[in-house]
């Protein structure tokens, strides 16, 4: 059972399936995909989101705004944790830093990833967080606001062990994407090794980051085993265990999620 735990399906090109999102669906089961979580980046374009995948009870959705973008609507906890009532939300963000991107004065992001922290503790709805050339920054407001008593994801991590393990001691998982099969990411593949199984999760970030031997497409759901190969191979186990393991650990952070049996 294969589970994506971050993809952003209303970026994903459907050309290829002449417009027909329900034809991407069915390829996508076909490859043994049970769930996606589809990520919200802001609350302009979040309803057509929610809208496209409102058929579709393989699919979850989380709510928020990313961290790079300035100009959007800047939402308080109270409107986060009302959108998040809707039983199809299973998460808030993704919301984070990310000082790569974005420079100058960010108080404003750091604001905006305070805000998001207070509504997933006051929605009962866990965290994913992005991060960037921020370890220090991300886990100071972490702590500061309480993060453990949301709990979440670092998602598409890319960063080193010293960060994934102050990250899991808040009681986070930890989620690996496509970067983990790149050439130059052996740092990352050793944190991988080392991150507990129980506390670890794949995704694809798609459209974005396709994995050997895709890199360079458009990214797509179903090359998600692509990601749990890699992690098969560097923990010495079988795809099928780390797709079971990381699936198990999706419903066990994302209990609203709905995932279909495999």
């Amino acid at each position: 059972m294969l589970i994506d735990s971050h993809c952003h399906l209303d970026r994903v090109d459907m050309s290829p399936y002449e417009g027909d999102f329900s034809r991407f669906m069915d390829e996508t089961r076909a490859a043994g995909i049970r769930h996606m979580l589809c990520v919200s980046i802001d609350l302009e374009t979040y309803p057509a989101m929610r809208s496209l995948v409102d058929p579709f009870a393989d699919i979850s959705v989380s709510v928020g705004v990313h961290p790079n973008d300035r100009e959007r609507h800047e939402p308080d906890v109270e409107e986060l944790v009302e959108l998040a009532s809707d039983p199809k939300v299973v998460a808030i963000g993704e919301t984070g830093l990310d000082f790569f991107r974005s420079e100058g004065d960010l108080t404003w992001q750091k604001n905006r990833f305070r805000t998001h922290i207070r509504a997933s503790i006051a929605a009962n709805k866990p965290l994913i967080i992005h991060t960037r050339e921020s370890r220090e920054e991300t886990l100071r407001i972490m702590r500061e606001e309480n993060a453990q008593a949301a709990t979440g994801v670092l998602h598409c991590f890319t960063e080193n062990w010293a960060m994934a393990e102050a990250a899991l001691e808040m009681g986070f998982y930890i989620s690996f994407s496509g970067i983990i099969t790149f050439r130059n990411a052996q740092e990352l593949r050793d944190v991988a090794a080392r991150v507990p199984l129980d506390r670890m999760l794949i995704e694809t970030d798609s459209p974005y980051l396709a994995p050997v031997p895709h890199r360079g497409k458009p990214n797509q759901p179903k090359w998600v085993r692509a990601v749990a190969a890699q992690i098969a191979e560097l923990r010495g186990m079988d795809v099928e265990e780390i797709a079971s393991v990381t699936a198990n650990n999706f419903q066990q952070l994302f209990r609203g999620a709905k995932v279909l049996p495999g």
